[in-house]
C-alpha cells in the first residue's frame, strides 16, 4: 500500500481518475460512428488520437473548448463543416459520452479517508468547468471534496506549473506539502513533481509498471 503521511493536502485529478471517461468515450464513439455508417478498423482508437491532439491545443489555449470538439468532428469525419453543423454533429458523440460516465467505485472511499485523515481535497482537471461540475453532480462528490479547479478558468493546464499553482493555492497549502494523485503520466504525475509536489500515479491497466514512478493500481492502495 501506499502512503505519504508528509503530504497535508491531497489533489486528485478527475477524468480516468476518479470517474471512468475513457470508457464512455469508446463507447460512445462506437455507437455514434456505427449510427453514421462509418467503418474504421479502430473507430476507437482513432478518436482518442484525434481528441488528444485537439484537447492539447485547447489546453495551450490555442483555440477553444468548443472549437476543439469541433476539430475533432471534421477530422474524424473528414468534412468541412460549418461551426455550427460541426458543434450540431458532435452532440451525437456528446449526449452517448455523458450518458456513459461511470464513478470508480474506490473514489469516493479514497476522498473519504484523506479527508477523515485531516487532509483536505481538492479536484485538479483539465476539463470545462460546466461539464464538470455535471460529473460532480450526477455523483454526488461534490460533498466529498474541498474544491474544484479546472483549467477552463486557468491560463493553462496541466502539466503547466499554473494549474498546480491554482490547486495548492485553494488548499492553502505549499506544493512540498501537496500530493498530486492522477492518471497521466505527462499531465498529473510528471507535472506535480516538475513544480516540486509528491505525486502517485494511478495505473489501473498496469501500463506503468516498468517506469520507475510511484504507482498504485487502485486508490484503495493509498494510505493518506
Amino acid at each position: 500500500m501506499s502512503t505519504d503521511p508528509a503530504a497535508r493536502a491531497v489533489v486528485f485529478d478527475l477524468d480516468d481518475t476518479l470517474l471512468d471517461q475513457s470508457s464512455a468515450a469508446d463507447a460512445a464513439v462506437i455507437a455514434w460512428a456505427s449510427e453514421l455508417g462509418l467503418e474504421h478498423v479502430d473507430v476507437a482508437g482513432t478518436w482518442s488520437r484525434i481528441s488528444s491532439r485537439h484537447y492539447t491545443r485547447y489546453q495551450s489555449r490555442e483555440i477553444t473548448f468548443e472549437d476543439q470538439r469541433r476539430e475533432r468532428v471534421r477530422e474524424f469525419l473528414g468534412r468541412s463543416f460549418t461551426d455550427d453543423e460541426a458543434s450540431r454533429t458532435f452532440r451525437g458523440y456528446l449526449d452517448r459520452y455523458e450518458s456513459g460516465w461511470r464513478l470508480f467505485p474506490d473514489a469516493i472511499p479514497a476522498a473519504r479517508r484523506a479527508r477523515a485523515a485531516g487532509r483536505p481535497v481538492v479536484i485538479l482537471t483539465n476539463g470545462d468547468r460546466t461539464q464538470q461540475l455535471r460529473k460532480l453532480d450526477r455523483f454526488a462528490l461534490s460533498g466529498e471534496i474541498d474544491a474544484l479547479v479546472c483549467s477552463s478558468e486557468l491560463p493553462f493546464g496541466k502539466p503547466h506549473a499554473s494549474a498546480f499553482l491554482a490547486a495548492t493555492r485553494e488548499l492553502g497549502f505549499s506544493e512540498v506539502d501537496s500530493l498530486m494523485v492522477g492518471d497521466s503520466v505527462a499531465n498529473d504525475y510528471q507535472g506535480a513533481v516538475d513544480f516540486g509536489m509528491r505525486a502517485i500515479l494511478i495505473d489501473r491497466a498496469g501500463e506503468h509498471l516498468h517506469r520507475a514512478i510511484a504507482s498504485v493500481a487502485s486508490l484503495d492502495d493509498i494510505a493518506f
